[in-house]
């Protein structure tokens, strides 16, 4: 198999994983993939070389958008949609027991969950904290809103 299509299939499953982890470390590899791809083209002979060209644009995009994302971020005006979703309502689909993760429904989505008690399906809870893709709830006595 030719080198150019192997750091493409690489770049392909970082990108993949990317979307389902939303932390931006992932998107940089991938990229840098992209950009060993690309080198392979044009150089496919020389392995180091793409490697390299992959490895250092990575780091150099991760280097440089660190900051910028955390201004970003820091800025006034800036709503992170994820972090709004502390303190709302939703119902469990998947049954959650302390240390085994379950699924709860809030508005429109589903988010994997984890709770300190045992919570069963179509219990009412809470949200009261979120990691990046894992809610972590508590039972909430209330009906939805």
């Amino acid at each position: 198999m030719e080198w150019w299509a192997i750091w493409l299939i690489v770049a392909g499953v970082l990108l993949i994983a990317e979307m389902l982890t939303l932390t931006f470390y992932l998107l940089w590899l991938g990229v840098g993939a992209a950009i060993a791809a690309v080198v392979a083209l044009i150089f496919p002979e020389w392995v180091t070389v793409q490697a390299l060209s992959g490895g250092v644009s990575a780091l150099v995009l991760t280097v440089f958008t660190k900051p910028l994302m955390r201004r970003f971020r820091e800025s006034r005006g800036y709503r992170d949609a994820i972090n709004e979703l502390v303190g709302k309502q939703g119902a469990v689909v998947v049954a959650i027991s302390p240390g085994c993760p379950g699924i709860v429904k809030v508005g429109n989505e589903s988010w994997s969950a984890t709770s300190l008690e045992t919570l069963h399906k179509d219990d009412c809870v809470r949200v009261i904290s979120r990691g990046t893709t894992v809610l972590e709830v508590q039972k909430w006595g209330g009906s939805l809103e």
